[in-house]
């Protein structure tokens, strides 16, 4: 069973809907005891780290999404909910990944929010990068993961930043695989058939 935390964005119905494309059963919810006990876990998020914290603390989630054991997979928001911290108003997060999570300092050239297609590269080989083949993802974020150790991919605006991070059975996908088209939903499936 595939648990979808619900307390953390409005992109739920574009993941419920990439889901049922390839086949894939799944529950919305906030419940502990479901999401401890799910096969995977998927954190979506758009809109504020704080008010995501604010909900998970509320639904008591932060201590159970710490823990999990089975594959997680954080997608925008909830790939920076992974992170120690965020610039954000300054909010602790889920510090499973060590590190702060920035902003975007706006330029004329680079404005923000990044939204749009951008190319993501490879930096280290495994299930998730061989499915990458040179291809764009879509974006739509205000704030970003610096390169670290977790970095799996990368992705250059203004400067280089994660696009996809790894740590134990933590991913995480700055993009938003969900709006990808055909290659995002190959990264997904790869998620989904992670044992």
């Amino acid at each position: 069973m595939i648990a979808v935390v619900k307390c953390c964005g409005n992109n739920i119905a574009s993941i419920g809907n990439a889901l049922q494309k390839l086949q894939c059963s799944f529950t919305l919810t906030e419940d502990p005891d479901v999401i401890a006990t799910a096969d995977k876990v998927i954190l979506p998020g758009v809109g504020s780290a704080k008010a995501a914290m604010s909900k998970l603390q509320s639904a008591k989630l932060v201590p159970v999404l710490q823990t999990l054991r089975q594959p997680v997979l954080g997608i925008c928001l909830g790939m920076q909910l992974l992170y120690t911290s965020s610039e954000e108003n300054d909010v602790a997060c889920l510090n499973i990944i060590d590190g702060q999570v920035k902003r975007f300092c706006l330029t004329n050239e680079y404005p923000v929010p990044h939204m749009g297609w951008n190319y993501v590269s490879a930096i280290e080989d495994n299930s998730f990068t061989t499915k990458l083949k040179d291809c764009y993802y879509y974006f739509v974020h205000s704030f970003y993961a610096p390169i670290s150790r977790e970095t799996i991919a990368s992705v250059n605006y203004g400067h280089s930043f994660s696009a996809i991070v790894k740590k134990n059975n933590y991913y995480g996908m700055q993009f938003h695989p969900e709006k990808s088209g055909q290659v995002g939903l190959a990264l997904l499936d790869t998620f989904l058939r992670l044992p």
